[in-house]
């Protein structure tokens, strides 16, 4: 029922643009806000976005905003991760997961059923 799964990472060259997906279930993404982590070696795990159930609200981080957007496809039951102007800094295991709390704050302990993670390289 509550499911996620992160597709779409790769390399990419500074400036360029990559599209994270976040698969799920229908029943996820209508009862639950999705949100995006990322983490990068020796660091900690890094909220980016929360999009709500409606589809209809998102939360950015402030290191990211402008850069990236997130958005849903109820067709394919899938949230996706719009990543414009990639820096090398970008570079991380990005996580997609499910917001047990309901609020879609930009903080990883509200969330569960994390997704296996998907490799985003940022590099010349």
């Amino acid at each position: 029922q509550l499911q996620v799964a992160e597709s779409g990472g790769g390399l990419v060259q500074p400036g360029g643009s990559l599209r994270l997906s976040c698969a799920t279930t229908r029943f996820t993404l209508r009862n639950y806000n999705i949100g995006w982590f990322r983490q990068a070696p020796g660091k900690e795990r890094e909220a980016v976005s929360c999009l709500s159930s409606s589809g209809k609200l998102a939360n950015y981080a402030d290191s990211i905003k402008g850069r990236f957007t997130v958005s849903r496809e109820i067709a394919n039951n899938t949230v996706y991760l719009q990543m414009n102007s990639l820096r090398p800094d970008d570079t991380a295991v990005y996580y997609c997961a499910v917001d047990n709390k309901g609020a879609c704050r930009l903080a990883p302990d509200d969330y569960i059923y994390w997704g296996q993670g998907t490799q985003v390289d940022v590099s010349s």
